[in-house]
C-alpha cells in the first residue's frame, strides 16, 4: 500500500514565487505550452548559465557610516544570507536565487552617474567622487515586494536629495527619472526574453520631485555593513521603504529631471497591476492576490513563517501621508 511521504520545508514552493510565475507568463503573453523551446535554443539559453561562466560575488568591502538615531529601531532584522540570496533582478533570471548565482562577472568598478534634464548643472559623478562628497549612513528600514513578502534591512548610503541637489533643479523639474546599467553581455535578463522576464531594458523608475526630496528616500551603496553585492543592486541603488521594492531600481547610471511623468518599466508591462506611485497599501489588492497581509522573511524556514498585517505606507505614513493628500489613493496606486 501506498505510504504519502511527509512533506519538508524542501517541497514547498513560496507564495510569492508562485506569484511571480504567472505574473511573468501574463505579462509575456505566452501559455505554458508555448514555453516548449526548441533543443537549440534551449542550450543556448542555458550555455550562459554553466557553472565556469558565472565567476562569485565578489565580497563587500567594509564602510564606514554613522548610526543616525532617528534610523535605528528594533525590528528584527532579515539575516544577510537572505538580504543577499533572496532577491528580484530580472538582469539575472526570474528566480530569487538567480541573482546571487549570476551577478558576479557585472562590471561595477569603474561606474560613472550622470544627471541631467531640467537642470542648471548637469554633471557626470563616478563613485569616488559620491564616496567622498556624502558621508554615509544606515538606516534600518522595513522593504516590501509587491509579492506579499518582506524584510528588514540595515542599508548603508545617503539622503537622495542631497545629490539631487547638486545639479540645481529648474522651475521646470516636476519629476525625477532613473535607469539601470544597459549591458546584455554581462547581464543575460537584457539579453534574452526568457532570462530576463520579457521586460524592455533598460530598467526605468521615476519619481515626483517632491517624493524624491523626501528626508526617507535614499541613495544606497551598502548593506550590513559593506558595500552592495551585485545582486544587491551595486554599486549604488534607490531605496524608497514606504514604496513596492520594485520602485527600488539597481545599478543606476542616470537620473533625469523631467517636466512630464517618466516611463515606469513594471507599469509599461502591466499598468492595471504595478502603478507609478506603488505605495504599499494594505486596501488595494494586486490583481491576483491580497496587499492585507504579508510574509515577513526572518530568521526562519518557509513553515514557520508567520504571516502578518501589512502597513499603510509600509509603516511610514506619519513622514510621507502628506506627500498624497487629497489623492485617490485607489486610483493613483
Amino acid at each position: 500500500m501506498f505510504k504519502p511521504r511527509k512533506l519538508t520545508e524542501a517541497d514547498v514552493t513560496p507564495e510569492d514565487i508562485f506569484h511571480d510565475r504567472r505574473k511573468v507568463l501574463q505579462a509575456l503573453g505566452i501559455s505554458a505550452a508555448a514555453l516548449a523551446i526548441p533543443q537549440d535554443a534551449r542550450a543556448d539559453l542555458l550555455s550562459w548559465f554553466k557553472g565556469h561562466d558565472r565567476p562569485p560575488a565578489p565580497a563587500g568591502k567594509p564602510l564606514d557610516f554613522t548610526k543616525p538615531a532617528a534610523y535605528q529601531n528594533d525590528l528584527p532584522l532579515t539575516p544577510e544570507d537572505k538580504v543577499s540570496g533572496y532577491n528580484n533582478f530580472y538582469e539575472f533570471g526570474l528566480d530569487k536565487a538567480d541573482p546571487a548565482a549570476n551577478a558576479g562577472q557585472l562590471v561595477t568598478s569603474p561606474w560613472k552617474i550622470t544627471i541631467d534634464g531640467e537642470v542648471a548643472k548637469p554633471m557626470t559623478l563616478d563613485m569616488d567622487d559620491i564616496m567622498k562628497r556624502f558621508p554615509l549612513e544606515q538606516r534600518i528600514y522595513r522593504m516590501r515586494c509587491v509579492e506579499a513578502w518582506s524584510m528588514v534591512v540595515p542599508w548603508v548610503g545617503f539622503q537622495l536629495s542631497e545629490i539631487l541637489k547638486l545639479a540645481e533643479p529648474t522651475s521646470n523639474a516636476r519629476y525625477v527619472a532613473f535607469t539601470t546599467l544597459y549591458d546584455p553581455e554581462h547581464m543575460p535578463g537584457q539579453k534574452d526574453r526568457f532570462i530576463g522576464g520579457g521586460l524592455n531594458y533598460p530598467y526605468v523608475e521615476g519619481l515626483r520631485i517632491d517624493e524624491a526630496m523626501n528626508p526617507l528616500a535614499m541613495m544606497t551603496v551598502g548593506v550590513y555593513g559593506k558595500a552592495l553585492p551585485p545582486q544587491n543592486g551595486a554599486p549604488i541603488r534607490l531605496t524608497l521603504p514606504w514604496k513596492y521594492g520594485f520602485k527600488g531600481i539597481k545599478s543606476i547610471v542616470n537620473i533625469k529631471f523631467t517636466k512630464d511623468e517618466p516611463p515606469t518599466t513594471w507599469n509599461q508591462i502591466a499598468s492595471n497591476e504595478y502603478g507609478f506611485y506603488a505605495n504599499v497599501n494594505p486596501h488595494v489588492d494586486h490583481p491576483r492576490w491580497s496587499q492585507a497581509t504579508e510574509r515577513f522573511i526572518g530568521s526562519g524556514g518557509l513553515l514557520d513563517v508567520q504571516r502578518q498585517p501589512t502597513l499603510l505606507f509600509n509603516g511610514y505614513a506619519e513622514q510621507v501621508a502628506s506627500l498624497y493628500h487629497g489623492m485617490d489613493l485607489r486610483k493613483f496606486y
